[in-house]
């Protein structure tokens, strides 16, 4: 049994279709249209002095920097589940656990999340099941000298407070 195959002749493109200098000298212009109007109309362009002035229309669903919550009594919500670094794209998230005597649940003794390899997606605190880690504190930027600061540690997240926007 064979298999019949049927051939198609395709026709030969023209050279300039070849070589596409026809939609690279369109694409060119319209770059060019674009920025010689961007460059005339410089009125209408509002300026931000970054650090001297915060941007006033953050939306409440802004993803800041990282924050544990606590109970009314001071105890963090964390349990050390370890769900927030499963979760985590980056693995930026670290959790040591520790048995608390006087509970059955276990607590973080160690939490670090690393914001330089933090991608700010939220996964995190979507995947947490007590709520514990929110992304609400309303701190826009982080400004510091070297690297081993960027790295958040338990008290620093656990100090952070809900921000306002």
């Amino acid at each position: 049994m064979s298999v019949k195959v049927k051939k198609i002749e395709r026709k030969k493109m023209p050279l300039l279709e070849r070589i596409y200098i026809f939609y690279i000298i369109a694409g060119m212009a319209r770059t060019f249209k674009h920025f010689i109007r961007n460059l005339l109309n410089t009125k209408n362009i509002e300026f931000l002095e970054y650090p001297e002035q915060k941007p006033d229309d953050i939306s409440p669903r802004y993803r800041g920097l990282h924050r544990l919550t606590k109970y009314d009594n001071g105890e963090l919500k964390c349990v050390a589940c370890d769900m927030c670094a499963t979760a985590c794209p980056a693995k930026c998230i670290f959790i040591e656990a520790y048995e608390v005597p006087s509970s059955k649940e276990k607590a973080p003794k160690v939490f670090n999340i690393d914001l330089l390899e933090c991608v700010f997606c939220g996964l995190c605190v979507e995947a947490c099941p007590k709520d514990a880690i929110r992304m609400d504190s309303g701190i826009f930027t982080k400004v510091e000298g070297s690297r081993d600061s960027f790295i958040s540690d338990i008290n620093e997240l656990s100090s952070r407070k809900r921000g306002e926007f």
